[in-house]
């Protein structure tokens, strides 16, 4: 991760310090043992061909598990253009509308999703979809061919919707 951080960031660095973004995913898989599939080898990925393969700090699953995957002290390879400063959430499924039906993972991710917002004082329009990262002020990339790289997964509508929720629910005691 240090290695691709400095071509892409200017930082030799692999820790993630002062997160100012968390970006929301869909894993494109039913399940949790697909995603960790996809996660686990330590193999290029399969879209640019670059190591480290994507990760995410958290995968949230259908019955409202949450999984740790990466330390929250280090980077993750889930958003070209925000690794340096994101938290990134994978939640099981093959669609935002998906997730966004599921009582029991859209309330765990919420949970998780203002935690973290309110441990790190993460800004309401900083929770931000896959989709949404080339809007990010905090969006660069020294890497020509990713400075305009982004995914469909939450679209706009939809992580509206899911910021609408999130600004209802209090800080968890002891994080604000």
């Amino acid at each position: 991760m240090s290695a691709y951080s400095l071509r892409h960031y200017g930082e030799d660095t692999h820790r993630l310090s002062d997160p100012h973004v968390i970006v929301e995913h869909y894993t494109e898989t039913r399940t949790a043992q697909e995603a960790w599939d996809t996660f686990a080898p330590d193999v290029p990925d399969n879209e640019f061909h670059e190591l480290p393969n994507t990760c995410a700090h958290f995968l949230v699953e259908g019955d409202g598990r949450i999984d740790q995957l990466v330390p929250l002290t280090e980077r993750c390879r889930h958003t070209t253009g925000l690794n340096w400063t994101a938290i990134g959430i994978e939640n099981v499924g093959l669609s935002d509308g998906e997730i966004l039906s599921d009582r029991a993972q859209m309330r765990a991710s919420l949970a998780l999703t203002r935690w973290l917002q309110c441990r790190y004082r993460i800004a309401l329009r900083n929770v931000i979809g896959h989709n949404e990262s080339l809007s990010s002020p905090y969006h660069h990339d020294r890497v020509p061919a990713f400075q305009h790289q982004t995914h469909s997964d939450w679209n706009r509508t939809d992580m509206n919707r899911y910021r609408a929720l999130l600004a209802r629910l209090p800080c968890p005691a002891g994080t604000d």
